[in-house]
């Protein structure tokens, strides 16, 4: 399986197929080919080899890090609206390009076409984010105690930024990091998942193209891309040479990597494992309830870190909304996700349909029960493709295999009588990140939303727990690693804040009244 010539010309892939594996690295906008042993990377949709890359050595990675650094000590002295331009046209490449590299989308991660297609406008959106904040990005005044001194605080460029990206969204969790760093005058390293090389590629490419353009207007080669396996996200943690470094990943990666950063008394940005909730109450709107759930639970075959995995329903409407939802499972299109009209495509790969198996054997075995689903689909979807239809699991509450995500179409259903049980039962797990009530109550609602509702970073109502919009800050708390990505004033993580004091005056009072005259 592969792209047709078209696109690979379109994308700017073209040169790069003739070798025989795709690129190492793509470091100061040269591709680089490293000796080692290639790895294969293969298309969910069935299991094919789409191609083969040598996994970069530490050369490569220090290479990419010192091109990375000498970008930044030009770039942070660009006014930022200048480096604005430089996302707008990114954005307007990326619009010309939407179609072709939501193909590679699907072709690595299996997304259907709409899918694909929302992750590209994602990035698109966070352009055009990035391109207002680039007039924005301001300070305070500060009133001083001392007379004829001001206090004010700016926001400079950090440095080189560190992305470690997860196979879900190849794409859009890059540009999240990658357009509101150059816009407060950083430089990019990227680490994408081994499993989507030639999504990044592609987007390494766009972006080449558009400094080529853009010629003596910006500093060159802003953005690296380093293809490997774990040791060069640990190479990118451990370099004195990234003041910053996010990762998007599960916890145990964003464990590992907090305390590489954390042993230099770097930043770290994690955005990890989510095992989010929704509350279904009595007064809900059961249809509009329904459909959320459908989608939040098995859209991107449950493959979202904002993926429904626990739904609580009241106990006076759980047997309706479990009926609705299984009938709505039995009527959902799976199969090859290039084909109009499906809306499950498949599992990543083997692993992930092993791992959805032995958690359904663990919470059966805990004393959970199968409602629907969660067997192999072979019929009518391409062969060697591991799809799966959405499982329905009941549950008594939280179960030790509920606790744990699996990042497949796995909904456990549970019940509840009081309000303040749901909220327990919603915040009763490690990880932090979405979550969602359906009410029609607005005491509910408030109760929700308040410091004694949900403990998770994003906390919605009557709309489901994936698909957040841009203009707001993503992120979760506990397990979930506590970092901010995206909208609201998230640019901060990748800013660093300096307070000036200036005295304009003739004499040199200090602080809190100190006397010291020499």
């Amino acid at each position: 399986m592969s792209l047709t010539p078209n696109t690979l010309k379109t994308l700017g892939l073209a040169e790069l197929a003739a070798q025989p594996h795709w690129p190492s690295a793509v470091v100061a906008g040269e591709a680089h080919y490293a000796d080692t042993n290639p790895v294969q990377f293969r298309s969910p949709i069935d299991g094919s080899v789409i191609g083969s890359f040598a996994p970069a050595p530490a050369g490569m990675v220090k290479m990419a890090l010192e091109a990375a650094h000498g970008a930044y000590l030009k770039w942070r002295t660009v006014p930022a609206p200048k480096r604005g331009e430089f996302v707008r046209r990114i954005g307007e490449k990326v619009r010309e390009r939407k179609s072709e590299l939501a193909q590679v989308i699907t072709l690595e991660a299996g997304k259907i076409r709409a899918e694909a297609e929302g992750e590209v406008q994602e990035w698109i959106d966070i352009c055009e984010f990035a391109v207002g904040l680039s007039r924005q990005l301001h300070g305070l005044t500060i009133a001083s105690e001392r007379q004829d001194h001001r206090m004010m605080e700016q926001w400079h460029p950090i440095g080189t930024i560190g992305v470690i990206s997860a196979f879900n969204f190849p794409m859009a969790v890059w540009a999240w990091n990658a357009m509101l760093a150059l816009v407060c005058g950083d430089s990019v390293v990227w680490k994408p998942s081994e499993k989507t090389p030639l999504c990044a590629l592609a987007v390494q490419r766009l972006i080449d193209e558009v400094t080529a353009e853009m010629g003596d207007a910006i500093p060159a080669h802003l953005c690296q891309l380093v293809n490997g396996l774990a040791d060069v996200g640990e190479a990118i943690a451990a370099s004195p040479l990234v003041p910053l470094v996010s990762a998007t990943g599960s916890t145990r990666m964003g464990r590992a990597v907090a305390q590489t950063v954390a042993a230099r008394l770097g930043r770290s940005l994690l955005e990890l494992g989510g095992n989010n909730a929704m509350i279904v109450a009595p007064s809900a709107d059961l249809e509009l309830a329904v459909r959320a759930i459908v989608f939040a639970a098995a859209g991107t075959a449950g493959q979202r870190c904002t993926t429904l995995r626990r739904l609580i329903v009241h106990e006076s409407v759980l047997d309706t909304v479990v009926s609705r939802v299984q009938k709505a499972y039995q009527t959902l299109p799976i199969g090859d996700p290039r084909k109009d009209g499906v809306l499950i495509g498949p599992l990543i790969d083997s692993h992930s349909f092993e791992q959805m198996q032995a958690s359904l054997q663990a919470v059966v075995a805990q004393g959970g029960k199968i409602v629907c689903g969660g067997e192999r689909v072979t019929e009518g979807v391409p062969a060697g493709g591991y799809y799966v239809r959405p499982a329905i699991v009941s549950v008594p509450g939280n179960l030790p295999a509920v606790c744990h995500e699996t990042f497949a179409p796995i909904l456990y259903v549970m019940p509840y009588s009081e309000f303040q049980d749901a909220v327990e039962l919603q915040n009763g797990v490690p990880q932090g990140l979405s979550s969602a009530i359906f009410t029609e109550s607005m005491k509910e609602a408030e109760l929700f939303v308040s410091a004694a509702g949900s403990d998770c970073g994003i906390a919605n109502v009557n709309i489901g727990t994936s698909g957040a919009e841009i203009g707001g800050a993503f992120g979760g708390e506990k397990d979930t690693g506590g970092g901010r990505e995206s909208g609201s004033d998230s640019w901060k993580a990748y800013m660093r804040r300096t307070t000036n004091t200036i005295n304009y005056g003739n004499a040199l009072p200090l602080a809190q009244g100190i006397k010291f005259d020499v």
